[in-house]
């Protein structure tokens, strides 16, 4: 079957080697309200793999991931989102989540009154348990020394390690984090680097969404390059660090 791709209509596509990628977006048409913003985006990702997805403010790259979250906004039109054969374009965000989907948002949305530990407690009330407490501490040293803390009152990148940690208490099969290094100073930005690269080295699917772009290409195995709410480059992340014209064209830099 080389050379062919066939269409399933129940699982999804099927590569060439006859198996169903791990996770597929197959020609994603998003709206908010009456404004077009995602404008037929399609890629596949491999388990394990991290993808850097790309492009300039206003590129569509958020919403993009929203939609791959089932976010209420922005609403998908049409189009297909295959998460393991699952049908993701079918279900609420809730569904997407328990279907082992997690969202770390731009915000962090961690939740006042609560401490580290109570919102870490909360996500795997709120879900399938994923990293047993400790394991997470073990990752995360800063966040077990400051257990009994106010989440809230932590600093930015303190908060960022938090919403991580806490996606990861859920049992989850993909990750999509939303510019993780916004706001942050350069030594915090290393912290967090080195938490995306343990989440790679142990086998987490991740999809990055970052306008540091070269900090994000340095880890990731693929990139998608977004520009008007479409995808004008799809491939290995080291051929976007080796293209200067790309750079400088897509992302400025």
């Amino acid at each position: 079957m080389t050379g062919t791709t066939i269409v399933d209509e129940e699982r999804g596509i099927v590569t060439e080697a006859g198996k169903v990628p791990f996770f597929s977006v197959k020609d994603i048409h998003s709206w908010y309200g009456e404004s077009y913003i995602v404008q037929g985006v399609s890629f596949d990702i491999a388990k394990g793999e991290v993808l850097s997805l790309l492009g300039r403010n206003g590129a569509g790259k958020t919403s993009t991931l929203r939609t791959l979250a089932r976010a209420s906004n922005p609403t998908l039109k049409s189009g297909e989102i295959w998460l393991e054969g699952t049908p993701l374009h079918k279900m609420q965000a809730y569904q997407a989540a328990q279907a082992g989907v997690q969202l770390v948002p731009e915000d962090r949305r961690i939740i006042g009154g609560l401490t580290v530990e109570e919102n870490l407690v909360l996500a795997q009330i709120s879900g399938r348990k994923g990293w047993p407490i400790e394991k997470i501490y073990e990752h995360f040293p800063r966040l077990a020394e400051r257990r009994n803390q106010e989440g809230t009152t932590m600093s930015g990148g303190e908060q960022q390690m938090l919403a991580v940690a806490r996606a990861l208490a859920r049992d989850i099969k993909i990750l999509f984090l939303d510019e993780p290094y916004e706001g942050l100073a350069p030594i915090i930005v290393k912290e967090i680097e080195a938490i995306v690269r343990q989440i790679r080295d142990i086998g987490i699917t991740t999809i990055i969404v970052e306008q540091n772009a070269v900090a994000a290409l340095r880890f990731s195995d693929r990139a998608v390059i977004m520009d008007s709410g479409e995808v004008v480059f799809s491939g290995a992340a080291k051929d976007v660090l080796d293209n200067h014209q790309l750079r400088e064209e897509y992302l400025a830099v």
